[in-house]
């Protein structure tokens, strides 16, 4: 496969999560493993899972996957616009990975969302510029016609950057032929002709039987399907939407692999509001014998080994969400008990004495749950960095993304944070991909609950995502019409494909 700079095409997808992202995922990677120096890019992302670059910019975490995806370093050109949704109505704006400030929908789409357009056409001309290929992601759907004046991530940038266009349909959801053929319907004639074809994600069965209905979708669109990718079990990848997670769903719906030792090790991650980085337990999930799950009750951590509080972009929404719920009484029970409960980012910051907030949520002084002496004062400025350092004997690397600045006051040290008996806290999000210390962490654990519970010695998080990126790239490579898809890439927007109106086929 032979490349030139400059190739570029456009993921976009019926609705949310019909597998836009790991499509773009597979597609960077069966493209890498071709030799072809490729990029991703989605012009604007809205989710609570984020990433922070070497050079200290924010963007989206699957972002930075796909970037992984691709063999490439992540940076704030893959993803200049991320939305932290705060509130179901408003949400932080960073632009080009730094915080520019809070704007409510109304006002983000009534005005500065389309002036921020010509950010995002040169961010993706500038990766267009020094990359054979450019694999873009769209949000939500294309036909969101409520939002088309202003769009900067779907049609809009197709059309500002002339981008040919593959829509993706979950057909496990059912109704995915209505899906593309509405969402193509829907669309102005001059974004109609971006357009160049389907591809259906998660199906299950004899292919032969969708066939027909792939022939009448080309009769009634004028438009191919570039391939069926088959529903699989395990694709752990990086998730996006902090708001719409599901308790029972985010970590991966697969077979926990047999503890090593004589016990399983149970964890319950407190499913907070606005939960943030979510992400950081899946390194937990990977090892054999660790059984995940994300709770609202406090009765639910009565058998737990380890109790998370995640990450959150509300501290104090959070703080009281778990005075309503009884959560909080049930921490400090287990506190006094000597059983483990490990607090990150704004996890760690409500498990301190005290948060002065006149930033996030205004509340002025709260006072916090009193399990670790810790005093945390709400800044302006974000903090964004990409830690080095070393807990429990072993190397540690991490990243932070929060205003709280915390004062430590007394217990152990522990990376930036500190411990007191069984109850951590840091501020680091990743540092359990860390292979040695989450080994280290979870001995500790195991001690303080009692467990029989061993570490697997040979586990690597970095071996497992990268086996996962791999199985994405291999369902584009055997499932997808590889050649067409090269040709779109490479040729740029179809020429004006006609869209035949609604009507049944003979």
């Amino acid at each position: 496969m032979t490349g030139h700079k400059g190739g570029g095409l456009l993921v976009a997808g019926t609705t949310s999560d019909a597998g836009k992202s790991v499509v773009t995922a597979g597609i960077c990677r069966w493209l890498v493993r071709q030799g072809v120096k490729v990029a991703p890019f989605k012009g604007q992302n809205m989710s609570l899972n984020s990433f922070v670059t070497r050079e200290g910019a924010e963007i989206g975490r699957a972002q930075a996957m796909q970037a992984q995806a691709a063999r490439a370093e992540p940076s704030a050109l893959m993803n200049p616009v991320l939305l932290k949704p705060g509130s179901d109505r408003s949400s932080q704006v960073v632009l080009m990975g730094k915080p520019v400030g809070e704007l409510s929908a109304r006002g983000y789409h009534g005005g500065r969302q389309a002036a921020l357009l010509d950010t995002v056409v040169g961010c993706l001309e500038e990766l267009r510029g020094s990359h054979d290929a450019v694999i873009c992601e769209g949000a939500g759907s294309p036909a969101e016609i409520n939002l088309r004046r202003t769009d900067i991530v779907n049609m809009g940038i197709a059309r500002a950057a002339r981008l040919p266009v593959l829509v993706v349909g979950d057909i496990d959801r059912g109704g995915v032929f209505a899906s593309f053929f509405g969402t193509t319907a829907l669309l102005a004639p001059e974004d109609q002709e971006l357009i160049a074809g389907y591809l259906v994600n998660k199906f299950r069965g004899d292919v032969s039987l969708l066939e027909p209905g792939l022939d009448m979708l080309k009769s009634l669109t004028g438009r191919p399907t570039y391939g069926v990718l088959p529903f699989q079990h395990g694709l752990g990848i990086d998730e996006e939407d902090g708001l719409r997670v599901s308790l029972r769903g985010t970590v991966r719906e697969s077979v926990v692999a047999p503890p090593v030792g004589e016990d399983v090790l149970r964890v319950a991650v407190c499913a907070v509001p606005l939960m943030s980085n979510f992400t950081d337990v899946d390194a937990l999930a990977a090892e054999p014998g660790v059984v995940v799950r994300f709770v609202d009750r406090a009765e639910e951590l009565v058998d737990a080994d380890l109790v998370v509080v995640p990450g959150t972009r509300g501290t104090v929404r959070a703080l009281e969400w778990l005075r309503e719920r009884g959560l909080a009484d049930a921490l400090v029970r287990r506190a006094a008990e000597g059983r483990p409960v490990l607090g990150i980012c704004g996890g760690f910051q409500l498990l301190g004495e005290r948060i002065e907030d006149e930033v996030e949520s205004r509340a002025g002084v709260v006072a916090g749950l009193g399990l670790l002496p810790v005093r945390v004062r709400f800044a302006t400025g974000k903090t964004l960095e990409r830690p080095v350092g070393s807990a429990l004997g072993e190397h540690v690397e991490g990243y932070e993304i929060h205003h709280g600045v915390a004062e430590v006051l007394g217990g152990d040290p522990f990376l930036d944070g500190c411990r007191v008996g069984a109850v951590w806290g840091t501020h680091w999000h990743g540092s359990l991909e860390s292979d040695g210390f989450r080994r280290a962490f979870l001995r500790e654990v195991a001690r303080d609950a009692g467990r029989r519970f061993v570490p697997a010695p040979d586990t690597s998080f970095e071996a497992l995502r990268e086996e996962q990126l791999d199985r994405l790239g291999d369902l584009v490579e055997r499932y997808a019409d590889t050649d067409a898809l090269w040709r779109l890439i490479e040729g740029g927007a179809p020429a004006g494909l006609p869209f035949v109106p609604p009507g049944a086929p003979t």
